[in-house]
Formats: structure tokens, C-alpha cells, sequence
């Protein structure tokens, strides 16, 4: 990959991620101002509100509510769902036409062509997907005989776009030990897609630059407020 290149896919990272999760992920925080978004567990919320900031008034309940949900479940899940409108967005230039393979691309490593799937994090599949992962490489492999190819079981991957294979867990290591695919994790993955070596801390730079852009704490403060003055939530304050 030449720097031109590499300069146009992290530019289009950049945009994919202010658009695709910045926009939803401030789209879904403003919805937090209403109660009925959570599902409030009146012996954790008083007590959470303590731990966070030494009082359960109504403000600090909210917070115990709000910044789990912005700060972790709600980004996160946009994240992992997306994962394939980044492959399609981003990384056009390896999109794959195979049903079930996300990217096609000459590993810069061993010089093969690899078939892969796309996923967000090294914890990001369930017991059930490794059955439907390996029935798409399955269904790869069968379609390249029809078609007089051949294909290594070394050459269908897993790509996952953040972590080590240190962090994967037991599921994607499943995939590995029973059915013999690589998992190749952060930068393993990004090396061998772009033949950068630096291209995974690059990437991780690019996207933070979209976090300073996005500062959205005023609002936050303002979506505190505005489900602190819930009637649910005042009465739990009362509570004690």
C-alpha cells in the first residue's frame, strides 16, 4: 500500500465512523432523557449512584443510568453491528463477491489470496456463530472445486479489526483448533491486509481525531438533567 492509498482508506475511516456511529450514537444517547429507555433496578440504581458519586440524589442516579448505557453498551453495540457497512464502505477496495466472505485480498505476508470474515473485537462471536462461520468457508471451499480452485483451509480467515490473538476468546479459538481457520487479530490483521506495519495504531489515531471533533459533553450534562427530573427517579431519591 502506497502512502496515497493509505492516506485515502484512513480518510474514509474517519468519515465512515463520524457517520455511521457518532451520528447514531448521539442519536441514541438524546433518547436517554426518557425513563422508560432503561429498565430500572431500584436496589442497584440507589446503590450505584453512591458508588459513582457518594449521594443518590437525582442527578447521580441518572448518571449511574445514563453513562453505562453512553459509555458502553450503546457504542459498542453500534460498533459490532455495523462491521459489515465498514468492510463495504471503507475497505471497498477487498470487498468480496463470495456469499459469506466479506473481503478478498492478497495476504502481504505469505502472498496468498485470503478469504475473509470481518468481525469488530476479539469477543464478538457466540457459540452459535462459530457453526455458521465454518459453514461459510464450508460453502467456499465446495464452490472453488465446482469451479475447478482450490482452496487451503490457511487461506479462509477470520480478520478482527481490534484485540490480539491473545485477547480472542474460546469461541473463536474453537474455530482455530476444530476447524483449522486462522484467526488473525489488530494489527496481525491490518499487516496482512495493507502490508503497513504501522497501520493499526494509525487507524486507531485516525478515529480518535473523529472523538476530538465530537465533543458532546455539554449535551450529555443536559440529558442528565432532563431524566433527573423523572418522577420514577425522584422518588427513588426520596427512598433514603
Amino acid at each position: 500500500m502506497n502512502s496515497k492509498d493509505k492516506s485515502e482508506l484512513l480518510t474514509k475511516a474517519k468519515s465512515w465512523f463520524n457517520e455511521v456511529i457518532t451520528i447514531n450514537h448521539i442519536k441514541n444517547s438524546k433518547k436517554l432523557i426518557n425513563i422508560s429507555e432503561f429498565d430500572v433496578n431500584p436496589f442497584l440504581a440507589t446503590y450505584l449512584a453512591n458508588f459513582l458519586t457518594g449521594n443518590s440524589d437525582p442527578i447521580s442516579i441518572s448518571k449511574a443510568l445514563i453513562y453505562p448505557r453512553v459509555l458502553g453498551t450503546s457504542i459498542s453495540t453500534s460498533f459490532g453491528t455495523n462491521i459489515q457497512k465498514f468492510a463495504k464502505d471503507v475497505l471497498t477496495a477487498y470487498a468480496s463477491t463470495t456469499p459469506g466472505i466479506d473481503l478478498e485480498f492478497t495476504d502481504c505476508i505469505d502472498n496468498n489470496h485470503k478469504y475473509c470474515q470481518l468481525k469488530a473485537g476479539p469477543n464478538t462471536i457466540n457459540k452459535d456463530d462459530v457453526e455458521t462461520i465454518a459453514g461459510h468457508f464450508k460453502s467456499t471451499i465446495n464452490l472453488a472445486r465446482t469451479n475447478g480452485k482450490r482452496i487451503s483451509y490457511d487461506d479462509l480467515i477470520i480478520g478482527i479489526i481490534y484485540g490480539s490473538e491473545d485477547e480472542i476468546n474460546g469461541h473463536y479459538k474453537r474455530i482455530t483448533s476444530q476447524y483449522n481457520y486462522p484467526v488473525f487479530a489488530g494489527s496481525n490483521f491490518w499487516i496482512r491486509l495493507t502490508g503497513d506495519k504501522h497501520f493499526y495504531f494509525d487507524l486507531i489515531k485516525a478515529i480518535s481525531e473523529v472523538a476530538v471533533e465530537s465533543d458532546f459533553s455539554k449535551e450529555l450534562e443536559s440529558i442528565i438533567e432532563k431524566l433527573a427530573t423523572s418522577s420514577k427517579i425522584i422518588e427513588l431519591s426520596k427512598n433514603l
